[in-house]
């Protein structure tokens, strides 16, 4: 053995003299070096044969290449799995290191014909080694995920029989599915929480595919090697995936489907992307780097390979969602996509991170950023919808408009992600803006929404029934911002000012209404006004009745839905009538011609004026409030 190291050792001195010597000169030179450096490197030996190589070196290599051939070839040959013994993996693992090493070893003085033609044979050697290789490292992993075990401890009462996924086939126990013994995938199964991995393949499998990678990678099979681990984890992965109800879809294909069917899918997109960013591809990353412990690159590119496929689905799915209707009925589940994306984000970060990954964490962040902008264009098309809204009819009773009802309640659903929507709307505001740009949005909804109803309330013939809408839509939308994430958005001077505004209102809708009524019973200021006749305010007297009883049959229909505001307005028209009221039955009752009795000329006393004016206000038709 100590004769052949030397004869490498020559061999080795013999081939860097004759790749450096450019002439002969500078050969002799440098072989004049080696034997001064160390006797063994004696002139004589170094330069006999130099053009031709040694016999004797080139023995030496071809009796390794014949011991490991012989070696090697009975496992490429055998028709039974080598990883069934651990005896033979092991003897076959030696082989291949040896064929390596001496490949490696030799490599250097391929410009020797004879030593150029064992390596060549070397090489189609490790070749069937590394095909024979390949191929166990295949069935390792499929025979592997046949048991797989949930790697976190189980507190009391709980057990590996939670698992990821329902199976919905009774022959498919033990997380495998496929119509078949030798096509079976490991599919996991559910937990409860998301803070688990799973080991998907056994420890002493793990190792053995270890071993066979560091192999692979070293012969430089690392492409071949990610190729075979990746295709058989991508299934799994897939099936997973699969498995949690999502549909593989094409972004054409979601554009077609019916909203309530996308809906449906986005429930299902939202459970598989949560499932999948925190507990499958960890799962993934964490197996990679065991298989290819050592080797960071390989590792990154077989995750990179399995995980691929998988994340395109998921973020093409929320791309077409980003990239779809932009009606305003969708902008909740649009914001459900926008914030598990979010959510996710850090696990794409830690995920994602290295060269091979870095296209699918960018894209994950621009499909998340394309929502955003969705759901801004949204806020764009309420907009539009409210400017549209036509101004056909009015509103029966002065009751609340449906747009108002829309509007207010579709802002207060949307203001409970207000967060998120803070969020979304400050990446496109000005940083000078004082006002968050949610605020900003919220207000000028609401501007755009009071001048909608302003235009409306120009449709009734009668101002006071005007003034009557404009005081329902004006409640109904101060008390859902009051009550509301509104409130903490608009502010509370908002708020103060378009209560200001419902009161204003309500001095409009009696001076447009009563004052007229009461008007008639007014005195005069002048002497002659106030003595007179009792013919006179008899007349004044029926003329009042007359518009009273106009006045309360035209608004018996007319609603107020608010019952504070109901109750204000009836105490406010019954005190300043009943005052003018009350009063001049007082001169009324000084006239002397008047009698004993004027009361026969009284058609009402004040309490039946009140009493009349009580019960409007609740009619019909329309008004309700939801």
């Amino acid at each position: 053995m100590a004769e052949h190291g030397e004869e490498k050792l020559l061999a080795v001195a013999r081939h860097i003299a004759k790749t450096l010597g450019h002439n002969d000169s500078t050969a002799d030179e440098i072989l004049q070096i080696f034997s001064n450096y160390d006797g063994r490197f004696s002139r004589d030996k170094l330069s006999e044969k130099m053009g031709d190589g040694d016999p004797r070196s080139c023995a030496a290599l071809e009796h390794s290449l014949k011991s490991i051939d012989r070696q090697i070839s009975q496992y490429v040959a055998a028709d039974q799995p080598i990883w069934a013994d651990s005896a033979d993996a092991r003897a076959f693992l030696d082989a291949v290191d040896a064929l390596i090493a001496t490949h490696r070893e030799w490599n250097p003085m391929t410009g020797e014909k004879s030593v150029a033609a064992c390596l060549d044979r070397a090489e189609d050697l490790l070749q069937q080694a590394m095909f024979r290789v390949e191929d166990e490292f295949r069935s390792l992993m499929e025979r592997g995920g046949e048991s797989f075990e949930l790697s976190r401890p189980f507190g009391a009462g709980e057990s590996a029989g939670k698992y990821l996924f329902d199976s919905e086939d009774e022959d498919e126990e033990g997380g495998m599915i496929g119509c078949g013994d030798d096509h079976q995938i490991p599919v996991a199964h559910p937990l409860s929480d998301f803070d688990i991995l799973i080991d998907a393949l056994p420890s002493i499998t793990i190792n053995d595919l270890h071993d066979i990678a560091k192999r692979m990678v070293a012969a430089g099979f690392v492409k071949e090697c990610s190729h075979v681990y990746s295709s058989c984890r991508r299934e799994f992965l897939e099936e997973s995936i699969s498995r949690l109800g999502l549909q593989k879809l094409s972004i054409d294909e979601i554009q077609k489907m019916a909203w309530c069917d996308i809906e449906d899918q986005i429930e299902r997109w939202t459970k598989a992307a949560t499932v999948a960013l925190r507990i499958l591809f960890p799962s993934e990353r964490r197996l990679c780097d065991r298989v290819f412990f050592g080797f960071s690159s390989a590792a990154n590119l077989s995750f990179m390979e399995v995980c691929r496929g998988s994340t395109i689905q998921l973020l093409n799915f929320a791309d077409a969602i980003a990239i779809g209707s932009r009606s305003p009925e969708r902008l909740f589940k649009v914001l459900d996509v926008f914030e598990t994306l979010r959510d996710l984000m850090p696990e794409f970060e830690a995920l994602f991170s290295d060269p091979y990954c870095l296209m699918l964490r960018n894209e994950a962040i621009a499909i998340w950023r394309r929502l955003g902008e969705a759901i801004r264009v949204i806020f764009m098309e309420l907009e539009n919808l409210i400017r549209q809204d036509p101004a056909k009819s009015e509103v029966p009773s002065g009751g609340l408009h449906p747009i108002t009802r829309y509007v207010m309640n579709y802002l207060r659903a949307a203001c409970r992600s207000r967060q998120t929507l803070e969020q979304v709307f400050n990446e496109s505001m000005d940083d000078r803006t004082s006002s968050s740009a949610l605020s900003v949005q919220m207000a000028w909804t609401m501007e755009l929404l009071e001048s909608n109803l302003e235009v409306k309330s120009r449709i009734y013939r009668d101002p006071a029934l005007s003034y009557v809408f404009m005081m329902n839509n004006a409640k109904y939308i101060v008390s859902k911002v009051g009550d509301s994430e509104l409130g903490l958005l608009l502010g509370d001077d908002w708020i103060r000012k378009h209560s200001a505004k419902i009161r204003l209102y309500q001095v409009n809708y009696q001076r447009s209404s009563w004052n007229r009524v009461s008007a008639v019973l007014k005195a005069d200021n002048t002497s002659l006004a106030q003595n007179l006749s009792l013919t006179a305010m008899r007349e004044k007297l029926k003329l009042f009745d007359r518009q009273f009883d106009e006045t309360c049959r035209t608004q018996s229909t007319w609603f107020i839905f608010d019952e504070q505001l109901r109750e204000e307005l009836r105490i406010s028209v019954t005190e300043n009538l009943s005052q003018v009221y009350r009063n001049f039955l007082g001169r009324l009752q000084n006239v002397p011609e008047a009698g004993k009795h004027p009361e026969k000329l009284i058609k009402y006393t004040v309490e039946e004026i009140g009493a009349r004016i009580n019960g409007l206000f609740q009619g019909g038709g329309g008004g309700g409030r939801k």
